[in-house]
Protein backbone atom coordinates (compact mmCIF):
# COMPACT_ATOMS: atom_id res chain seq x y z
CA UNK A 1 0.00 0.00 0.00
CA UNK A 2 1.22 3.38 -0.84
CA UNK A 3 1.86 6.23 1.70
CA UNK A 4 -0.34 9.44 1.57
CA UNK A 5 1.88 12.20 -0.42
CA UNK A 6 1.18 15.90 -1.42
CA UNK A 7 -0.76 16.08 -4.67
CA UNK A 8 1.57 16.96 -7.53
CA UNK A 9 -0.57 18.98 -8.99
CA UNK A 10 -0.55 21.20 -5.88
CA UNK A 11 3.28 21.19 -5.96
CA UNK A 12 3.56 22.07 -9.12
CA UNK A 13 1.02 25.23 -8.97
CA UNK A 14 3.17 26.29 -6.48
CA UNK A 15 6.19 25.65 -8.18
CA UNK A 16 4.87 28.00 -10.97
CA UNK A 17 3.75 30.26 -9.05
CA UNK A 18 7.03 30.91 -7.29
CA UNK A 19 8.96 30.46 -10.80
CA UNK A 20 6.76 33.41 -11.95
CA UNK A 21 7.17 35.77 -9.36
CA UNK A 22 10.65 35.44 -9.72
CA UNK A 23 10.90 36.20 -13.24
CA UNK A 24 8.34 39.30 -12.77
CA UNK A 25 11.30 40.30 -10.61
CA UNK A 26 13.80 39.39 -12.69
CA UNK A 27 12.38 41.18 -15.17
CA UNK A 28 11.54 44.01 -12.97
CA UNK A 29 15.44 44.07 -12.51
CA UNK A 30 16.41 43.82 -15.92
CA UNK A 31 14.14 47.06 -16.79
CA UNK A 32 15.79 48.88 -14.17
CA UNK A 33 19.11 47.67 -15.37
CA UNK A 34 18.84 49.06 -18.61
CA UNK A 35 17.21 51.88 -17.83
CA UNK A 36 20.26 53.03 -15.59
CA UNK A 37 22.20 52.05 -18.61
CA UNK A 38 20.66 53.95 -21.39
CA UNK A 39 21.39 56.65 -18.42
CA UNK A 40 24.39 56.14 -17.98
CA UNK A 41 25.29 55.76 -22.25
CA UNK A 42 25.70 52.03 -22.00
CA UNK A 43 24.73 49.23 -24.19
CA UNK A 44 22.23 47.16 -22.76
CA UNK A 45 22.10 42.94 -22.64
CA UNK A 46 18.98 40.86 -22.87
CA UNK A 47 18.66 37.96 -21.68
CA UNK A 48 16.44 35.28 -22.82
CA UNK A 49 13.83 34.88 -21.09
CA UNK A 50 12.90 31.11 -20.73
CA UNK A 51 10.31 28.97 -19.46
CA UNK A 52 10.71 26.33 -16.28
CA UNK A 53 9.18 23.51 -15.90
CA UNK A 54 9.37 20.30 -13.93
CA UNK A 55 8.76 16.75 -14.86
CA UNK A 56 6.48 14.12 -13.50
CA UNK A 57 9.48 12.36 -11.90
CA UNK A 58 10.59 15.72 -10.30
CA UNK A 59 7.56 16.51 -9.15
CA UNK A 60 6.94 13.00 -7.45
CA UNK A 61 10.23 13.26 -5.82
CA UNK A 62 9.27 16.75 -4.53
CA UNK A 63 6.20 15.17 -3.53
CA UNK A 64 8.24 12.54 -1.25
CA UNK A 65 10.89 14.74 -0.31
CA UNK A 66 8.23 16.91 1.77
CA UNK A 67 6.11 14.01 2.90
CA UNK A 68 9.18 12.92 4.36
CA UNK A 69 10.04 16.20 6.04
CA UNK A 70 6.83 16.62 7.20
CA UNK A 71 6.38 13.43 8.33
CA UNK A 72 9.82 13.72 10.11
CA UNK A 73 9.21 17.39 12.08
CA UNK A 74 5.70 15.72 13.61
CA UNK A 75 7.45 12.65 14.69
CA UNK A 76 10.53 14.97 16.43
CA UNK A 77 7.51 17.70 17.99
CA UNK A 78 5.91 15.01 19.53
CA UNK A 79 8.83 13.34 20.68
CA UNK A 80 9.47 16.93 22.28
CA UNK A 81 5.86 17.50 23.45
CA UNK A 82 6.35 13.79 25.30
CA UNK A 83 9.51 15.23 27.53
CA UNK A 84 7.85 18.24 28.57
CA UNK A 85 4.49 16.48 29.40
CA UNK A 86 1.55 17.94 26.53
CA UNK A 87 -0.54 16.04 25.16
CA UNK A 88 -0.61 17.80 21.76
CA UNK A 89 2.19 20.03 19.84
CA UNK A 90 2.32 23.30 19.77
CA UNK A 91 4.16 26.21 18.19
CA UNK A 92 6.95 26.09 20.13
CA UNK A 93 7.30 22.53 20.11
CA UNK A 94 8.58 23.03 15.93
CA UNK A 95 10.21 26.33 16.88
CA UNK A 96 12.92 23.62 19.19
CA UNK A 97 12.98 20.88 16.70
CA UNK A 98 13.19 23.37 13.82
CA UNK A 99 16.77 24.44 13.40
CA UNK A 100 18.02 20.64 13.74
CA UNK A 101 15.49 19.87 10.97
CA UNK A 102 16.90 21.80 8.77
CA UNK A 103 20.01 20.96 9.19
CA UNK A 104 19.64 17.65 8.82
CA UNK A 105 17.59 17.46 5.22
Amino acid sequence: MEEPTFDSDLIHSIMKRIWTLRTLERENVATNDALDSELQGGAGSSKKNRTTSANASALKLTCELLRVFVTEAIQRSVAIADTEGDGQIEATHLESILPQLLLDF
